[in-house]
């Protein structure tokens, strides 16, 4: 990287990488603020890609906690109006379900994008597996759970 190349780089960019770093290091207490404020930002895409990752990586920290419900429905109000992170939360609560064995509906999963079913034919759990070896929406995702229940059934 050249000197001045940060002085081309184009005002989101900086934004984007300074949201993340905010956002990587923001306390508990302080990140619902937080996130509202990055989804002030004047260029939306940029913002809510960034809250996309930040609720990504908080979201599979937080997946086994017991913490997780009040950090789920505090993010939920926190990006309301934004349909895409609304989704994403819900799927990242499917996918907690699937993954630590809550109740889950089929239909539900059969429903998912493609992103959750990809992500729930990566793990263990052998109803989601059969699920989506059968009704996968594409077949990536069915092959990817085929292989699940192999590897299952060899462990």
């Amino acid at each position: 990287m050249h000197a001045d190349d940060s002085a081309r780089e184009p005002a989101e960019h900086a934004r984007f990488a300074a949201h993340l770093v905010e956002l990587e290091r923001v306390t508990d207490a302080d990140e619902g603020a937080l996130v509202g404020g990055v989804l002030a930002d004047p260029d939306p895409v940029m913002a809510r890609a960034a809250v996309v990752r930040h609720l990504d990586r908080r979201a599979a920290e937080l997946l086994p906690a017991p913490l997780w419900e009040e950090w789920a429905e505090a993010m939920a109000r926190v990006v309301t109006g934004h349909p895409f992170l609304v989704r994403r939360l819900q799927e990242w609560s499917l996918f907690r379900a699937v993954a630590i064995g809550l109740p889950w509906h089929r239909d539900d999963l059969i429903a998912a994008s493609d992103w959750l079913q990809l992500k729930a034919a990566a793990g263990t759990n052998p109803e989601a597996l059969q699920v989506l070896a059968e009704s996968g929406r594409t077949k990536r995702i069915r092959n990817a759970a085929r292989t699940g229940l192999g590897r299952r059934g060899r462990g």
